[in-house]
């Protein structure tokens, strides 16, 4: 049994714990609303930009991008521009896709083998989760930024006005606040319950997916149970934005210090994980590269000069011996 998960649930819990101890009774507000939030972004960033630079040195000197169509080839062959692409456009066109509809997830398919044959069916569910899970998650921080800037952009009042329409309860209900907790919680259920996943899962797939339910529950539990007070939470935000950094006078709870403080374990823990995706997928050459091999012949640049050993210099060094032991020799 694979119990990894329940490491990561142990690791999530002692960081709750530890920042609801730490800035409710040993008083370090400070500590987790100043200085870790900007310990964060200063790993994220420096992180983020070293796997970005390390990515983008990586020598790629051949084509290899995956595809899943016929390429183009003879007039009589019809191409699959997208699946296949030959041209620039076809690659901005396959990894709009990609990245906005997780294009090539939808086409997931699951192989089972029945009675002697081997069966291949379309499962759709997981592209289904990862779309709740990734729009939700954008959707919550794009809302989020309202804490941050001020005026409040007309895009973000937009889309809280969109993400609240159902107007259910007192405060409204965001949607995406409760799918984003749906979806984490199945992606979650997925890798605990299906064999196969659960075989291959490692503590560090497991952690980030805590993490985030752990946000997301205490984001819930202060909108529509505990009930911070906000414009103590926007001065602080507003602070830290503008370098005028200050802890709001009567305090802002334990409860929203671990969820801050889960924030910033996750910012600081993408540019180390699998999270980091979000930025690599810019530069996978096996989605952002051309399939044109058959249209243009491609060198690697990084081979080195050799010097080849002809045959007539091989003869001239060796022909005494080649004649001795009675070898053909083209020169006498």
């Amino acid at each position: 049994m694979n119990v990894n998960y329940l490491y990561s649930l142990l690791a999530v819990v002692v960081l709750g714990l530890f920042a609801y101890v730490g800035a409710g009774a040993a008083g370090l507000q400070s500590v987790f609303g100043i200085f870790i939030p900007y310990l964060a972004v200063v790993i994220f960033i420096a992180g983020f930009v070293n796997r970005v630079m390390g990515w983008a040195k990586s020598p790629v000197p051949f084509r290899i991008p995956t595809t899943c169509g016929q390429q183009q080839s003879l007039d009589w062959f019809k191409q699959n521009k997208i699946d296949n692409p030959s041209t620039m456009f076809g690659v901005i066109a396959r990894m709009f896709l990609e990245i906005v509809l997780f294009r090539s997830l939808f086409k997931n398919t699951r192989t089972e083998i029945v009675g002697n044959r081997i069966s291949y069916k379309w499962v759709v569910w997981l592209w289904l989760f990862a779309i709740l899970f990734h729009y939700s998650f954008l959707a919550v921080v794009v809302r989020h930024l309202r804490f941050f800037l001020e005026p409040v952009p007309f895009f973000v009042s937009s889309l809280e006005q969109i993400d609240g329409i159902l107007q259910v309860g007192l405060p409204g209900v965001f949607l995406s606040g409760v799918t984003l907790l749906a979806g984490a919680l199945l992606l979650l259920l997925r890798r605990i319950l299906i064999p196969k996943v659960n075989y291959i899962s490692l503590a560090a797939d497991y952690f980030p997916l805590l993490l985030i339910i752990g946000i997301s529950l205490t984001g819930l539990m202060m909108r529509y149970f505990t009930k911070v007070d906000v414009v103590k939470i926007k001065e602080l935000t507003m602070g830290l934005a503008t370098f005028h950094v200050g802890i709001p006078e009567g305090g802002l709870g334990a409860l929203f210090y671990v969820h801050l403080f889960f924030v910033c374990i996750l910012v600081a823990y993408i540019p180390f994980s699998k999270l980091m995706h979000m930025g690599g997928v810019f530069l996978s050459p096996t989605r952002n590269l051309a399939n044109n091999s058959r249209m243009k012949r491609h060198i690697n640049p990084w081979n080195p000069e050799v010097k080849f050993h002809t045959y007539d210099e091989y003869e001239d060094d060796f022909r005494e011996k080649m004649i001795e032991a009675d070898l053909p020799v083209e020169k006498e």
